[in-house]
């Protein structure tokens, strides 16, 4: 990644920033609600763990809204620090298909 550049943001800052603090959960509640270990957690928050569909699901309930937001946190995430990782390289590897038929 480049000085400049922002780093990807992991769902579970989101979590953390946009609902936990603003909301004032605390995390053995969101395990207790969510039937998951509390360390699943910690381990999210900290973006040590990925958003599964599973607990993108659990959340979507808990938080009342889409499983899809989680998930494509996750996605959006992913494909940030792959990019930031291998992007360049790939770019010089790959060759691109041409001629393609519509």
């Amino acid at each position: 990644m480049k000085e400049d550049q922002l780093h990807p943001i992991h769902p579970g800052e989101v979590l953390l920033e946009e609902f936990i603090k603003p909301m004032n959960l605390e995390i053995n509640q969101i395990a207790s609600s969510l039937k998951v270990p509390t360390q699943q957690i910690h381990d999210l928050i900290n973006g040590q763990q990925s958003m599964t569909a599973d607990l993108a699901l659990r959340l979507a309930y808990f938080l009342k809204m889409s499983p899809r937001f989680w998930l494509g946190l996750q996605m959006d995430y992913d494909l940030d620090t792959i990019k930031d990782q291998v992007g360049e390289k790939l770019k010089e590897e790959i060759t691109v298909l041409e001629n393609l038929k519509n």
